[in-house]
């Protein structure tokens, strides 16, 4: 059996595949950064095309994006989303109908009203990243409806791991931690540390995957664990791990503006089906901070 991961470079990507290959499955991985796969970009038409065409993969995973909701990156996020998402489903449409596909959707592209969101919470456009995600999910509908194509949709609640970059915050952190305990005397600047989300763990999640892409009652899923933790926790964890009391390095800064207080999921549907997350907020922040 044959995978194709359009987005493997990231996170969510490594621990897919490994997954994948441990079921023996042939993976062929597409990504716009370095690595050993295929370079190139899943919003070029022709590529998707070809790849569906000759490979006939049974499954298919659409994992790339650019994980942020700045305003600056609003074609960046319509063209590997969007137009990514329907290149996909037109290439399986004609090439490869029989193949199952997975959409990569967001807790950012719902309504959030601070009490737990789940598969009938309202959309709400509250960024050119929502609403990249918002479009993406329309087509794989009127694709499934239209066509009859097996196209599924997780929606993605915060989750980490030592592959992560310094741009989320929760890496940010780990990384100045293991720095500050080789003697660096830097200071943190982050935003309102009361912020409350969930801290999940990518393989978790990627298992999540795996297992709603293999039934067919359920298409669209919230993904997470359904328990929050604010940011102070995180690093409160992370500087206890260093014997350093965190308030001598952090300063918080009004210069970071947060979208939330609080974002946390109802993964009621998704339990359901049998899936459950097995590493803990504090086994996360350890294999984070002495991953190296």
């Amino acid at each position: 059996m044959k995978a194709i991961i359009f987005g493997i470079n990231g996170q969510d990507g490594y621990y897919l595949k490994s997954i994948l290959e441990k079921l023996s499955l042939q993976v062929i991985g597409v990504s716009r950064s370095h690595g050993d796969w295929i370079r190139s970009d899943v919003s070029n038409y022709d590529l998707a095309d070809t790849l569906i065409k000759l490979h006939q993969p049974d499954y298919i995973f659409h994992l790339a994006a650019n994980s942020t909701t700045r305003h600056e990156a609003l074609f960046e996020n319509h063209q590997s989303i969007s137009t990514g998402t329907l290149n996909i489903l037109e290439s399986v449409k004609m090439y490869c109908p029989k193949a199952v596909v997975f959409l990569s959707g967001s807790a950012m592209q719902f309504k959030n009203d601070g009490v737990p969101i789940d598969e009938k919470t309202l959309f709400e456009a509250s960024s050119p990243y929502s609403v990249a995600r918002i479009q993406s999910v329309y087509a794989g509908r009127y694709y499934r409806e239209k066509f009859g194509l097996k196209i599924y949709v997780g929606y993605f609640f915060n989750h980490d791991s030592p592959l992560r970059t310094e741009k989320h915050v929760n890496q940010k952190i780990v990384r100045s931690v293991q720095r500050i305990s080789k003697g660096s005397n830097e200071k943190l600047e982050l935003g309102n540390i009361e912020v409350q989300k969930e801290f999940n763990f990518a393989g978790d999640i990627m298992e999540a995957v795996w297992l709603l892409v293999n039934q067919t009652v359920v298409f669209e899923a919230v993904i997470g664990s359904g328990f929050a933790h604010s940011i102070k926790e995180w690093i409160v964890y992370c500087f206890e791990k260093i014997n350093r009391n965190w308030e001598d390095y952090v300063v918080e800064s009004n210069f970071f503006n947060t979208e939330y207080q609080i974002l946390l999921s109802n993964p009621g549907l998704i339990k359901s089906l049998g899936w459950q997350p097995k590493v803990t907020f504090y086994e996360l922040a350890n294999m984070m901070i002495e991953t190296y």
